[in-house]
């Protein structure tokens, strides 16, 4: 499984990758191997104000469906639209094409919260 070092990670297997005032939000690869053949996601709308911890989409697999929830508060201020018809990226390539959504940050400090690749490690191992 990989884990970039660069990313921030929730114990809800959510990453975060932090540009400017904005985070970029999907779901780790081990939450993506959990849940098996991705089919659909529901994206949040822009525009939705998001509390960290309150769930904001859906991704619904061969296996179930999951919850995703916003590792940060903030404002959608855009989705990944090619999952409507690719969901499958999630899985291909949860880091990159497989990202989310993006969130304009109401607290950036929020981020420092989150855990590191090695702490998220750790996290799974327990």
């Amino acid at each position: 499984m990989e884990y970039p070092e660069e990313l921030r990670y929730s114990k809800e297997h959510e990453w975060v990758r932090v540009e400017g005032n904005r985070a970029i939000i999907g779901i780790t690869d081990y939450a993506q191997d959990a849940l098996g053949d991705v089919v659909y996601v529901q994206l949040p709308d822009a525009g939705l104000e998001v509390i960290a911890n309150a769930s904001i989409a859906e991704i619904e697999s061969t296996k179930s469906v999951s919850e995703v929830y916003a590792p940060v508060t903030g404002t959608v201020v855009e989705t990944n639209s090619t999952l409507d018809d690719a969901p499958e990226q999630l899985n291909t390539d949860p880091y990159g094409a497989g990202w989310i959504f993006v969130v304009e940050l109401a607290e950036p400090a929020q981020v420092n919260g989150l855990l590191d690749a090695a702490a998220y490690r750790a996290f799974l191992e327990e």
